[in-house]
């Protein structure tokens, strides 16, 4: 039985702790409950916003229209070949006790992707990455329904048009579909990757050599990186990461590189660069930098935090302000990475 209810505060629902209040709520749990809330008139031409962990979204306003929690759990084997195990897990599954899961089972290919918040119907959605790895290189395919015809569709990896923090669910398909299942496919012997950021350094204080390493190690190092550099969503409003790292022309990277000799930057083909966006940001003098009740943490440049009762309008002003130094002291434009309710 759906319990819609109105005039509900997502404060809790979001990791920013931005107190914004939806007209309607409702949660659902199966593909069932969707199919069931689809067909209830009153709610079929007002806007709706499918939220998983709120762990990527900004929201700068009350929302005017159906807030639908997305809470479809499972994990499901459904079957192996010689090389690889295909997993299917519910949209509304934690990401990180999904990748402890296939850790436990050791099934690789998600082990860099540890403790990035969200859910699993969200990763796909934003093609969630960290630490040399997409979770495009597991993806197989998802199964979507569809909001204003009420059918399901499978989308296979080229159906999603993955890029850097990308997917067709971002662009063509926004709004449209809301994610029930996703189907990983997990490898059965690993490919390690470890040169990417602090993880090799982290190992080797851990104890851990080339010959012992394995995919639990490597979840640990991610897990230890992360914890010490990204602040706690229950500890002070975040949303992890608020920009991409910008892709730019290897001739503009080249000037920039002789007019800041110690910037750093990540090939990308023979054309393009690479540049990490917190180091822009720090580079302009906000890292640590307090502005009202919004600030950029201290010791991650690309992370914008609530330090308490600020408003989506706030973080989003900050986020103005920080683009536009970049800007003017680069010529680079950040994107973020959050996705702006407006």
């Amino acid at each position: 039985m759906l319990s819609i209810q109105s005039h509900v505060s997502l404060k809790p629902y979001n990791t920013f702790g931005i107190d914004a209040k939806a007209r309607y709520w409702v949660e659902i749990e199966s593909r069932e409950d969707l199919q069931t809330l689809l067909q209830l008139s009153e709610f079929l031409t007002i806007p709706k916003l499918i939220l998983g962990g709120g762990s990527n979204i900004l929201l700068t306003r009350n929302f005017d229209g159906l807030v639908v929690k997305n809470s479809i759990s499972g994990i499901d084997v459904l079957r192996e070949d010689d090389l690889h195990v295909y997993v299917r897990a519910g949209a509304g599954e934690n990401w990180h006790q999904f990748v402890q899961f296939c850790v436990r089972n050791n099934l690789a290919g998600l082990e860099n992707l540890s403790l990035i918040p969200g859910t699993v119907g969200a990763a796909p959605m934003q093609n969630i990455g960290a630490y040399g790895v997409e979770v495009e290189q597991a993806f197989e395919e998802l199964e979507a329904l569809n909001m204003n015809t009420g059918e399901v569709r499978t989308f296979r990896h080229a159906d999603c048009r993955f890029g850097y923090r990308e997917s067709i669910f971002k662009h063509e398909a926004k709004g449209l579909y809301i994610i029930t299942h996703v189907t990983f496919r997990l490898d059965k012997t690993p490919t390690f990757h470890t040169s990417y950021g602090a993880i090799q350094e982290t190992l080797a204080e851990m104890g851990i050599s080339h010959d012992d390493l394995t995919i639990q190690a490597i979840s640990e190092a991610v897990v230890r990186i992360r914890r010490s550099k990204l602040p706690d969503p229950a500890q002070i409003g975040n949303a992890g990461s608020f920009f991409k790292n910008p892709e730019i022309p290897k001739e503009q990277f080249d000037q920039l590189k002789a007019q800041h000799p110690d910037m750093p930057g990540y090939p990308i083909g023979e054309a393009a660069v690479k540049v990490p966006a917190g180091w822009l940001i720090e580079r302009c003098g906000w890292k640590g930098k307090r502005v009202g009740n919004t600030g950029v943490h201290a010791k991650q440049a690309l992370v914008l935090v609530n330090h308490g009762g600020a408003t989506g309008e706030e973080i989003k002003a900050l986020a103005k302000n920080v683009q536009t130094s970049v800007a003017e002291q680069f010529g680079i434009r950040l994107t973020p990475e959050v996705n702006f309710i407006e």
